[in-house]
């Protein structure tokens, strides 16, 4: 899963991924409906794959959480809504990411997790074939 060229840019529905650089900034495509826009530098965006959740003990990684919502899910979309309420969330969180810290994860961070985790799904951007291929390729660390 290649979350390194995923956007979510504020102020802006859904997610988008990175096209091409331009001087001022660059030009994203919806994943939604492939449109474009050209996004300035000024802008306060987040790449998902930069992007960690609060545990108790460490910061997770936005792929790792993708990753246990996968497995629990068997790769479909999410048995809860993002608009569920927010007990709903937290206890669909917790299933996932037993840990997370409740004071500092916000019902709100729980939507934005699940509705990105169910566009990425509907549009086949996360296999975690990509990753065993990916751990296959890697070098090995006794050399």
């Amino acid at each position: 899963m290649k979350l390194d060229k995923i956007l979510s840019i504020p102020g802006k529905p859904g997610l988008y991924e990175i096209v091409t650089q331009t001087r001022v900034g660059f030009v994203a495509k919806s994943i939604n409906d492939d449109k474009k826009i050209s996004v300035s530098y000024k802008n306060n965006i987040s790449v998902l794959s930069e992007i960690a959740i609060y545990t108790l003990d460490e910061e997770v990684p936005l792929n790792e959480v993708f990753k246990n919502i996968f497995q629990k899910e068997e790769g479909k979309n999410t048995s809860v809504s993002h608009k569920a309420s927010k007990e709903e969330l937290e206890e669909y969180f917790f299933e996932v990411l037993p840990n997370f810290d409740e004071d500092r994860v916000y019902p709100s961070d729980i939507k934005k997790v699940i509705q990105w985790y169910n566009i990425l799904i509907d549009k086949g951007l996360i296999s975690l074939e990509e990753d065993k291929k990916e751990d296959a390729e890697a070098p090995s660390k006794s050399e």
